[in-house]
């Protein structure tokens, strides 16, 4: 059991039978009346956010969990297979459990399997990912990259983000996993 003060974002804890990650937390401390924890969870059984509160006093059951590194392989439906890069075993995940991930998983992308009792409760992407612009419109002559105009471009997984107008069809980008904005222009030596 913990308490809200040691509240660290990511975290899993158990509420009423079901388990949560913490997306953030905020120390409040009114002008009246004790200081209490205000939360953002994230159900891991169907992705839906939602606030609570916590008095410092409050005592919340913390999961226990096993990190592996898994490789995404394809998807078929509404499942989506990783392979566990120790055992070799293909593990199933259902869409709904990811379903804010998959437009940024593309095959051999490497993720962090999050387990609990031997069940894959979530995943996590790498900070940042490269992907291939696909489609948008052409860059016209003169845009530099101190431009802040930006443009929508389709993306080789489906997803599709604004970027910078100096972006071309071919390119390769990064993209923020957190945010899933555009950070910057891949290294052209990344062979990913």
């Amino acid at each position: 059991m913990i308490s809200p003060n040691q509240f660290k974002s990511g975290m899993i804890i158990k509420l009423d039978g079901k388990l949560y990650s913490i997306i953030g937390y905020q120390h409040v401390k009114p002008g009246k009346g004790p200081a209490y924890y205000r939360t953002k969870l994230k159900s891991l059984k169907d992705n839906t956010i939602s606030e609570r509160t916590f008095r410092a006093v409050d005592k919340i059951e913390k999961v226990l969990l096993d990190e592996r590194k898994l490789i995404y392989l394809y998807n078929h439906g509404d499942m989506y297979y990783f392979m566990d890069q120790q055992t070799f075993e293909q593990l199933p995940v259902n869409k709904n459990k990811i379903i804010n991930l998959i437009d940024y998983l593309k095959e051999d992308t490497e993720v962090i399997g999050i387990f609990s009792n031997g069940k894959i409760i979530d995943i996590k992407m790498p900070t940042f990912i490269e992907l291939l612009v696909e489609y948008t419109e052409p860059g016209i002559r003169g845009d530099t990259a101190k431009s802040t105009t930006t443009k929508l471009a389709h993306l080789e997984t489906g997803a599709k983000i604004q970027v910078p107008i100096f972006i071309n069809k071919g390119d390769k980008i990064r993209i923020d996993t957190r945010s899933k904005q555009y950070a910057g222009k891949a290294n052209s030596s990344s062979n990913k």
